[in-house]
């Protein structure tokens, strides 16, 4: 019998927004379909609003929802339960900032009239231009009252805590923080998948049509964790590699994300795990290995390795970062 036990591409999903660019195309070798602002590609994704499709192999045209269904314990673990791929991967260029922000957590999405999962999720920094922003969190003791203000006068941005993000950072944004990456920023990032977002504000901006974008400021009132205060970045440089050569940069009830990188020298990893593991090479290029076969995995190539597909091995050139991401364990 023929089941998926070896690693999977699907082909990228690319999106256009206001705030998008060039460079998922002339950096990270994308190909969108017809000229325009590029702002995600979208590169694994299980949900009512896209569907990932295997693009080569045995598998090219089964789309990962159809593989679940049918071979949900190769690829999702013997005691995973036969649902939706719970998170999405996806590439952002961001050459205006994007819009003030908040996303619900589960408790939240499942009360909407169309149910969804709630939103956390982490941002790994690819590439920062000199005075890139992100914003992260309400500043101290900023309450409801005070933020409600601040959006009616327009002042939104008094009430959020800013820095200048680095090569290297991630940023992890749980459920209820209030959020927005600035302009400048390559962004890779991890995500529940998940459709829920509610904006505060967007920077008065219009749209090509000359009308603002829909604001959702009730609803991001009631989701905000006014509690939380500042996020700040986990700085790559603070972590120490473990055993097997990977930094965890986020490791929360909703996904594990892990770097690696060959700075200065080559690095060989391995890649050995009871669940799925979505691996993406936001930097360089790397070789896999698994059993007697090989590829070569070129810059921003994203796979997804089911769970029965044989332990691999991870070849990362110079320079190379590569990052992967799993579901967590079970307590």
């Amino acid at each position: 019998m023929i089941y998926p036990d070896q690693p999977l591409r699907f082909s990228p999903i690319l999106r256009s927004y206001l705030w998008g660019g060039e460079r998922l195309e002339t950096q990270l070798g994308k190909k969108p379909p017809e000229n325009g602002v590029w702002a995600e590609s979208w590169e694994l994704v299980d949900h009512r609003e896209a569907e990932s499709v295997v693009c080569e192999g045995v598998w090219r045209g089964k789309t990962l929802r159809e593989l679940i269904e049918s071979y949900s314990a190769e690829i999702m673990g013997y005691e995973a339960p036969k649902d939706r791929f719970p998170l999405l991967l996806k590439y952002l260029d961001c050459q205006r900032v994007l819009s003030v922000q908040v996303h619900p957590d589960d408790a939240y999405g499942a009360t909407m009239p169309v149910p969804d999962r709630g939103k956390t999720e982490a941002w790994y920094v690819i590439d920062a231009e000199p005075g890139a922003k992100i914003y992260a969190g309400l500043l101290p003791g900023v309450s409801k009252a005070q933020l409600s203000a601040a959006i009616e006068s327009g002042t939104t941005e008094s009430c959020l805590h800013a820095f200048e993000p680095k090569a290297g950072d991630c940023v992890f944004i749980p459920a209820g923080t209030v959020h927005a990456l600035g302009a400048g920023l390559l962004i890779a990032e991890i995500q529940q998948a998940s459709d829920c977002t509610f904006r505060l504000f967007d920077w008065n901006r219009v749209d090509q049509d000359g009308k603002p974008r829909a604001l959702h400021i009730q609803q991001a009132l009631e989701v905000i964790d006014f509690e939380a205060g500042p996020t700040s970045a986990v700085r790559r440089e603070a972590l120490v590699s473990d055993e097997s050569g990977w930094r965890t940069l986020v490791d929360c009830d909703k996904f594990q994300l892990r770097e690696s990188s060959g700075v200065e020298k080559p690095q060989s990893l391995m890649l050995d795990d009871s669940g799925p593991v979505i691996l993406t090479i936001p930097i360089g290029s790397a070789q896999l290995s698994w059993g007697s076969e090989s590829i070569t995995l070129e810059r921003a190539t994203t796979l997804l390795i089911p769970a029965a597909c044989p332990p691999c091995r991870l070849e990362l050139n110079s320079e190379t970062v590569a990052l992967a991401c799993h579901l967590p364990k079970s307590k």
